[in-house]
């Protein structure tokens, strides 16, 4: 089937056929430089030395995953997997994304701003005024192609299995951009045991196969089950010796918080000591592995509570919240070991090159007191329980509360939605047997657009000019990674280079070792702020007072950024939780009175959560 962003697919065999020819007739493979056009780039040569034919890359992304979650980060949660992964290549400690869903993928995907790709939030918190805009509609547009796409065209197998979130009619459907074989979630999440929605904003939990809407079984668990069927892709053209791009975007650890009982107990008591303590111990683990600066400061965020204000009982479920979210995590990292296990058994291994990094940061929207009589009883009107017993089990419904969210983003400050580095600074692994550079951390400044030029240079495939299939097209901004994997330069961006960021209105730019980040009501106040985060990624010191000069020249730069990208002003009184929940009326605007009143209680702990003000 001809896809949606595809050019005529018969040139695909004669590509493959060139790129294998030239990786057999020369010593070196050389990526694609971005920046000199039909060249080949001599930073990429000593990644590919080793690679004789193109490799197999495994993108794997992680929905909410904190800066700190993993072991190699400093986290408490056991990630062999991943460990490992980190040990065979290279850790980015500065890398950035997008701080919610959409919009990341958007970018990771195509190497476009997200504005420009037609995804500036996620599509359930655009407001109507914004909508209007063709670019502001929170779906993945024509005007860009996607890595699997190129990649397809190139004689690659494309795969992806999980969630997509950029479109959900059968032409923004990932089996119409570029993937071969596809099993997608196209909503923002959904339940991990069953079909079925986390939110009322949907009617049912929409997934697609190919294209066609798609049951799940009956023993789904979604980790297991998208590790599953990247595993079946995979092995059903094994024989052919292609070489293949697999996708692999995990719903951990996305709300609802959900894991397998025995991957629970082994944190059953670990998260006793509060979030403080987590947050601490982090903080010191990611020092002593060099994750971050020795004596990185850290700030208290006004939503983390005072963990000793609680109760025994209170305080015995808030860790066992957490010890299901730490479950998930492990999870995840089990069945990423199966999907190796699996590749080495095929030897398919040391041609692999694998990017594991999440979509944004943690996730602070989950309601403080859960089990609280009428969180119970709203959760009840979706057919969840949040009795402790069951928590993340089949039929529960669990978070992290903003007190535990403010520990997986250790030592960063924000989260999820906001623009502070804990809403956007998260892993980033590439490893395989072929990087010359294996067990090496980078604090290089580094951005989302970045992965597809890197996937394209580790596939030795051309991105596009400016038109693609017979039409025009966004050209690629992010910047191909080799360099730095390579060990032969230690950044990717100048200091005069600058990369901007917005979303609903919380903004950033990036320039050098420096950063100005704004951040809008109810955590933020929206006035913009100057940090080194090299120094301190825990943005302690605002240093707009200090360096007026260069501020300024950092707000001018964002200014050019909104207009080359046409970023829109806000709407007045503008708040995304509360987007959310009038778009959910206005889903439901034909059912009964009363069930516009459930989703409003439904709703209500999520902007409960974020209203919240600890007193000083």
């Amino acid at each position: 089937m001809q896809h949606a962003d595809s050019p005529l697919g018969s040139e695909r065999l004669r590509h493959l056929s060139l790129v294998w020819t030239l990786l057999s007739t020369t010593v070196l493979v050389a990526p694609v430089s971005l920046a000199a056009e039909g060249s080949l780039s001599a930073t990429g040569e000593a990644i590919g030395a080793s690679i004789q034919r193109p490799p197999n890359i495994v993108l794997i992304l992680a929905d909410d995953l904190g800066f700190s979650d993993i072991a190699p980060y400093g986290s408490e949660i056991n990630t062999p997997s991943l460990s490992a992964l980190a040990a065979a290549g290279v850790s980015f400690t500065n890398y950035h994304t997008a701080a919610n869903c959409a919009p990341a993928r958007a970018m990771l995907l195509t190497g476009v701003d997200a504005h420009l790709a037609g995804v500036p939030n996620i599509p359930e918190m655009l407001a109507p005024e914004q909508k209007r805009y063709p670019h502001y509609r929170g779906v993945l547009g024509h005007n860009v192609v996607t890595v699997a796409t190129l990649l397809e065209g190139a004689g690659y197998h494309t795969y992806m299995a999980g969630k997509w979130h950029l479109g959900s009619t059968p032409e923004l459907l990932p089996s119409r951009r570029g993937f071969e074989r596809t099993v997608a979630l196209a909503d923002s999440g959904a339940d991990n045991w069953e079909q079925r929605p986390y939110i009322p904003l949907y009617d049912k939990a929409n997934w697609y196969a190919d294209g066609e809407p798609y049951q799940l079984p009956e023993d789904f668990y979604s980790s297991r089950f998208l590790v599953d069927k990247t595993i079946q892709f995979i092995d059903s053209h094994i024989a052919d010796e292609r070489p293949f791009f697999a996708y692999l975007p995990f719903q951990a650890v996305h709300i609802p918080v959900q894991a397998p009982q025995k991957f629970i107990d082994p944190y059953i008591g670990i998260y006793d000591e509060g979030w403080d303590a987590i947050r601490d111990a982090r903080q010191r683990r990611a020092a002593a592995l060099g994750v971050i600066p020795p004596n990185v400061e850290m700030v208290g965020m006004q939503t983390t509570e005072d963990w000793q204000t609680l109760n025994a009982d209170q305080q015995r479920y808030e860790a066992k919240r957490m010890a299901v979210y730490a479950g998930m995590v492990e999870a995840m990292d089990h069945h990423i070991g199966r999907l190796i296990s699996y590749l080495k058994s095929q030897d398919q291994f040391d041609n692999t090159i694998f990017i594991f990094t999440s979509d944004n940061g943690a996730e602070a929207s989950g309601p403080a007191d859960p089990d609280a009589f009428m969180n119970r009883q709203q959760m009840s009107a979706m057919g969840y329980n949040t009795d402790y017993e069951t928590l993340g089990l089949k039929g529960s419904f669990s978070t992290i509360s903003p007190s535990f969210a403010s520990a997986a983003v250790s030592p960063l400050a924000y989260y999820k939605f906001y623009a502070g580095e804990g809403g956007m600074r998260v892993p980033l692994i590439v490893a395989g047997e072929s990087l010359p550079q294996r067990g090496v951390l980078s604090d290089a400044f580094t951005f989302v657009t970045d992965i597809t030029p890197t996937v394209l240079a580790f596939a030795g495939v051309q991105p596009p000019d400016d038109r693609y299939g017979g039409r025009p097209v966004e050209p690629i901004i992010g910047r191909d990674l080799a360099p730095v994997l390579s060990g032969s330069a230690d950044r990717v961006y100048s200091a005069d280079e600058a990369v901007g960021y917005e979303l609903a209105g919380n903004a950033a730019l990036f320039l050098g070792d420096y950063k100005i980040v704004v951040n809008r009501k109810p955590l933020g106040d929206g006035e913009w702020r100057l940090f080194n985060i090299k120094e301190d990624p825990g943005e302690s010191k605002d240093l707009a007072s200090l360096h007026p000069a260069r501020l300024q020249r950092m707000l001018s730069a964002y200014e050019q950024y909104k207009q080359d990208n046409k970023v829109l002003e806000m709407p007045l009184g503008y708040g995304h939780i509360k987007q959310l929940a009038l778009n959910t009326l206005h889903q439901h605007w034909r059912t009964p009175v009363i069930v516009g009143l459930l989703t409003g209680l439904i709703l209500l702990p999520f902007l409960v959560a974020y209203r919240f003000r600890r007193n000083p």
